[in-house]
């Protein structure tokens, strides 16, 4: 039985892979390690942990003793490296916590690959390390071959970690592969992102907060079609390769939000513009011709799809969000594990 280790699987895009590998692998035992920050929600994994298949581990990738301890008890054939700070306001406000998790926790996993041998180390980045775009040339996007060039302590961080992987590639022959995806929405994100801030605030009637104008421009991918290209490139990715993961969908910020108020019947008055982020880039934009080449992979949920099931899901599944803006959810680790 295939072993894959993936990290940071309490968080948004990890507790989804998690249903993706436990969903169409059955076969496939499935290591979850996850020290539960703020964003780490065990709640989230209810329904894996009462799988055969499925193990937890409540650790920090940045521990070396413990992930190492980990490798040799559970012999992963292959790890995703989900784990990471990833909130841009957040490490403008503290980088240092970013470069710690996000760069020397991903040496730390890749040193136990190393040693353990394991068959595929697969690092899960952001179209972010690319900077931006201007608004004005829609003709421009990121391929892979777009240099580095950021402008956030968080997108550096994982530019760092992705070059480091890379060096991990070069000098010890260790089996990665990079995916580089544009902003995911679905189930499960955490209450700090756009799209299911904008809901919660909506469905409580408080303001919409909106950065500037609202013109910036993001490719939205749907969460379950980033889980299925990441299965692909695991499986059939060319080691060393980078492969970028995109939408194909642009919208600009603004008309995000102003569709969410009309999907939940709100007013667009609820709408607050406030003073811009620091270093805001303007424009994404993801060239995914490589992944769709090489394995066949494009995104196959239209948007209009896609947020409908989004928005029906947060209304399907308050209690789960309105426990973490609570901070009640903190008590559910302790709960499930306090005891033990």
């Amino acid at each position: 039985m295939q072993t894959i280790l993936v990290t940071g699987g309490a968080g948004f895009i990890g507790a989804n892979y998690i249903y993706y590998l436990l969903e169409h692998h059955p076969d496939v035992r499935v290591i979850c390690v996850d020290v539960l920050t703020y964003a780490g929600n065990l709640s989230t994994l209810a329904e894996a942990l009462k799988k055969p298949t499925f193990t937890f581990y409540k650790d920090d990738i940045c521990d070396r003793e413990a992930i190492f301890e980990i490798f040799e008890k559970e012999k992963p054939d292959c790890v995703v490296n989900f784990a990471a700070e990833s909130h841009v306001d957040r490490s403008i406000d503290n980088p240092g916590v970013f470069l710690t998790t996000n760069i020397l926790g991903t040496q730390v996993l890749m040193d136990a690959c190393r040693k353990y041998d394991v068959a595929r180390f697969h690092q899960v980045s952001t179209d972010e390390v690319y900077g931006d775009l201007p608004l004005d040339r829609p003709d421009l996007l990121f391929t892979e071959e777009t240099p580095i060039q950021t402008s956030s302590p968080y997108s550096a961080s994982k530019a760092a970690a992705d070059l480091l992987v890379q060096a991990y590639h070069r000098t010890y022959g260790l089996p990665v592969t990079i995916s580089r995806c544009s902003n995911n929405y679905g189930p499960w994100q955490f209450p700090e992102k756009l799209i299911p801030l904008m809901i919660a605030n909506a469905l409580h009637d408080k303001p919409l907060p909106v950065y500037g104008e609202g013109l910036n421009v993001r490719d939205w991918l749907y969460v379950d079609d980033h889980c299925r290209a990441i299965d692909l490139i695991i499986r059939n990715g060319t080691p060393g390769e980078v492969y970028n993961v995109g939408g194909h969908n642009e919208m600009r910020n603004i008309d995000i939000v102003r569709l969410i108020c009309k999907a939940l019947d709100k007013p667009e008055e609820l709408i607050t513009y406030v003073a811009d982020r620091k270093g805001h880039d303007l424009r994404y934009a993801i060239d995914p011709t490589k992944i769709h080449e090489e394995l066949g992979w494009l995104p196959e949920t239209p948007f209009s799809e896609g947020i409908e099931k989004t928005i029906s899901w947060y209304l399907e599944n308050r209690e789960w969000w309105e426990t973490i803006i609570s901070g009640e959810y903190r008590t559910y680790y302790e709960k499930m594990y306090g005891n033990r």
